[in-house]
C-alpha cells in the first residue's frame, strides 16, 4: 500500500536510475508526456487512477500496464547501444 514513505524512497530510486549513466536508455513512465492522462489520479498524483491499478494504488492491473506499454517510443530499440557497437564486445581490447 501506499505510504509517504515508500514514495519518497520510489523518487530516490528513480532519481538514480535517470541520472547515474549506468543504463544505456531508460523508459521512463513518470517522463512520458501524456502519463498523467493516461495513469494518474487526477485527483491524487500520487495515485494510478483506479481503473488502472489492482487496487493498491501502486501497481497496474493489465489495462494499466497496456496504457504505459503503449507509452514506449519503439525506435529506442532500433538504435545501437551508446556503450558498445554490434560488432564489438565490451571485453575486446585495441589490438591495433
Amino acid at each position: 500500500m501506499y505510504s509517504p514513505e515508500g514514495d519518497k524512497a520510489r523518487e530516490q530510486i528513480n532519481t538514480w536510475i535517470r541520472t547515474s549513466g549506468a543504463f544505456d536508455a531508460v523508459l521512463d513512465f513518470d517522463a512520458v508526456l501524456d502519463f498523467d492522462a493516461v495513469w494518474r489520479d487526477p485527483a491524487d498524483p500520487s495515485h494510478i487512477r483506479d481503473d488502472l491499478h489492482m487496487g493498491d494504488n501502486l501497481h497496474g492491473n493489465d489495462a494499466g500496464y497496456a496504457a504505459l506499454a503503449q507509452s514506449i517510443d519503439l525506435t529506442l530499440f532500433d538504435r545501437p547501444s551508446a556503450k558498445t557497437s554490434p560488432n564489438t564486445h565490451p571485453h575486446d581490447t585495441d589490438r591495433r
